[in-house]
């Protein structure tokens, strides 16, 4: 019974003697929850996210009657979370230009916001749809404020920083 036990499952050893006292079950390891403790914070997170998706998905499904107002709020939240998109990569500008270093920003996701807002806000022109155009704006103008800040601190002022290892 040792071997179910929630506290003995969660800090047995990884590897090949993971299972060593059992030779029915070979070697095959068992993920040591207890050793990634510090992505709880990242779990938490995931789990708040999801539980605002499931929120979200009742208010529109039980709550809003009407398929056209659902499609309306629907729209909207869909905005708001699209600006917030593209917004989140600024949250580093005042680091960036502390430091005077890019190294913060990817100039390939960069060139890829730009292309990909561009478009969805052409797109949302030619249908005359605001909830496609209007949120793709700012991908537009946040797009040009990063490429401004590469334009500025260039790759020269960047040798002083060591490359980020993943």
């Amino acid at each position: 019974m040792r071997a179910l036990h929630p506290r003995y499952v969660l800090h047995r050893p990884l590897g090949p003697q993971a299972n060593a006292d059992d030779p029915e079950r070979g070697q095959c390891p068992v993920p040591a929850l207890s050793h990634h403790g510090h992505q709880r914070p990242v779990l938490l997170q995931t789990v708040t996210l999801l539980g605002v998706f499931f929120l979200g998905f009742g208010y529109f499904w039980l709550l809003v009657p009407k398929p056209e107002a659902q499609l309306q709020q629907l729209g909207l939240s869909c905005s708001v979370f699209t600006v917030s998109m593209y917004l989140s990569p600024l949250a580093d500008l005042a680091k960036i230009i502390q430091t005077r270093s890019t190294q913060r920003l990817s100039f390939p996701l960069t060139i890829a916001t730009l292309l990909t807002s561009a478009s969805w806000t052409l797109y949302g022109f030619r249908l005359g749809d605001p909830y496609i155009m209007v949120p793709n704006l700012p991908g537009i103008l946040t797009s040009f404020i990063r490429l401004w800040l590469f334009w500025k601190y260039s790759k020269e002022q960047d040798r002083n920083y060591p490359l980020l290892q993943t």
